[in-house]
């Protein structure tokens, strides 16, 4: 056998609309906003899809769930990662580890971030200390630093164990 390892790159920006809570890493965290996207908005599992797409070389999160069809429209992150990482196991990939970067001014991210990586690493079939979380602030920086939204970025390591002929 022998092993290809691949890397994955994601991200994802939603911007705040009304409502009291976010989905961040498959975990509600409470907030004076909601975001406006198609389905839930979770810019963690949204960017981390992508990365996983993209390292094993299956597109994006748009070619597989777009925001044209009504089937997603409120659908739950976790059920489009669940979908990913069936993709991924179909093509011979499984994931090693995750790093994700969330950036938002608020909500703060550190009450909530030992959820959200348990959350990921139960989703993904992982140890929690493979998967990493953080947040960061753009110290007040355009639309993100003015509180009109949050973003997401993902890099991942995928494994592929191919059978030698």
């Amino acid at each position: 056998m022998s092993v290809s390892t691949r890397v994955g790159f994601g991200i994802d920006a939603h911007a705040f609309a009304p409502g009291d809570h976010v989905m961040l890493g498959g975990v509600r965290v409470p907030h004076e906003h909601a975001v406006r996207a198609h389905s839930d908005g979770d810019v963690v599992i949204h960017a981390l899809c992508d990365a996983l797409l993209g390292a094993a070389g299956l597109g994006d999160i748009g070619l597989h769930f777009p925001d044209t069809d009504p089937q997603w429209r409120g659908a739950p992150g976790s059920a489009l990662l669940e979908r990913v990482t069936a993709m991924l196991t179909a093509r011979g990939f499984e994931p090693v580890n995750v790093d994700v970067t969330i950036i938002a001014e608020r909500p703060r991210i550190g009450p909530f971030r030992e959820a959200m990586r348990h959350r990921l690493a139960e989703l993904l079939g992982l140890a929690p200390e493979a998967v990493n979380l953080k947040a960061t602030t753009t110290e007040q920086l355009g639309a993100i630093g003015r509180g009109e939204g949050i973003a997401a970025h993902a890099v991942v390591l995928v494994d592929s164990l191919a059978r030698d002929a």
